[in-house]
């Protein structure tokens, strides 16, 4: 991804995850903090205590960020072979489901590799994550269907 295809992800993920500087459980009653890091899998740091800082928020989305992408190179070679808005339609889940559970929307990644964009965006529309996760299913729907991040 490009530099400012990253910082337009920061900025989608920061509206869709929110950012909070305590601790607190998740809809599936995981410790999370920051922009949706998850403190099952990654405890903060020696020395952090909450609130954290914007710097440490900032901190913490970039190692996760980096998380997603490698297991997006690992798994999904052809992501950056997209345009910017479906690179970030595809971060965006990854950071939300991991990498592991966007590897199970197959008819999703079919379509959306074979450039069947509509195909692709019913498939994430006929998901249970479409209804568990709201306003940012809609627009990531819309953005793969059509190529432009909605609002």
């Amino acid at each position: 991804m490009t530099p400012q295809n990253i910082s337009l992800l920061i900025a989608e993920l920061r509206r869709d995850e929110g950012v909070r500087y305590d601790e607190y459980l998740d809809s599936k009653g995981i410790p999370t903090t920051g922009c949706g890091h998850n403190l099952r899998v990654r405890p903060l740091p020696a020395g952090w205590t909450f609130p954290l800082t914007d710097p440490q928020v900032d901190q913490l989305l970039s190692g996760d960020l980096g998380s997603t992408f490698a297991g997006l190179d690992a798994d999904i070679q052809w992501w950056k072979q997209l345009d910017d808005v479906r690179q970030r339609v595809l971060a965006n889940m990854a950071y939300n489901l991991g990498v592991s559970g966007l590897m199970t929307f197959h008819n999703m990644l079919g379509a959306t590799q074979r450039g069947a964009y509509a195909v692709a965006a019913a498939a994430m529309r006929a998901s249970a994550w479409y209804s568990e996760v709201g306003q940012r299913a809609v627009r990531l729907c819309e953005a793969m269907e059509t190529g432009v991040m909605p609002a």
